[in-house]
């Protein structure tokens, strides 16, 4: 009977040990399975995710970010919130809150591209445009990290305008929030 007693206590602690934080759980989720409605607290939490998941109990833009975020654009105080709010886009990187703002036409949520292989769509603009200084963003696409132009007929890079984060966003558009 004491070796029964044995086991199911050992059986006890190796099951707590598993759902200590950092010992087998996914560092994406909040440790314990807490929620939070914070943004700073979840951020500080999760350390790192590309959008919030349902370890984040808040508002789906928290008014902080907003604000935070309307300052470092220098956005005028009378922008309404409402549109501010359907434009942001906020995660969390090395327990931090960023944020970003759509603006004209920016990929928020999309990864940067960081290929040097021509899409389909730059190789025919450039049979169309054959040394055209420029490929627009149209053509390449928000997401690219490069500067293209036309040469000869075909597409090539001019320079790379912008590196990537940590997490492989455009580095350019996203921007640290601190608390209040």
């Amino acid at each position: 009977m004491n070796q029964i007693r044995l086991l199911v206590w050992l059986g006890g602690l190796a099951a707590a040990v598993l759902f200590l934080p950092g010992c087998g759980a996914d560092q994406s989720a909040p440790p314990g399975g807490n929620t939070f409605a914070d943004p700073f607290a979840y951020c500080a939490a999760v350390g790192t995710i590309d959008a919030p998941d349902t370890g984040y109990t808040g508002p789906e833009v928290p008014e902080a970010v907003i604000n935070r975020l309307r300052e470092k654009l220098d956005m005028a105080d009378d922008a309404p919130a409402e549109w501010l709010s359907e434009g942001t886009a906020w995660r969390c990187m090395d327990g931090q809150v960023w944020a970003c703002f759509v603006g004209a036409n920016l990929p928020c949520t999309a990864k940067a591209n960081t290929s040097r292989t021509p899409t389909a769509e730059m190789t025919d603009f450039c049979r169309e445009n054959p040394n055209a200084d420029v490929v627009p963003a149209a053509v390449t696409g928000r997401e690219t990290v490069y500067e293209w132009r036309c040469k000869d007929g075909a597409p090539e890079v001019v320079k790379q305008l912008v590196e990537p984060d940590a997490q492989g966003f455009l580095s350019n558009i996203w921007y640290e929030i601190q608390p209040e």
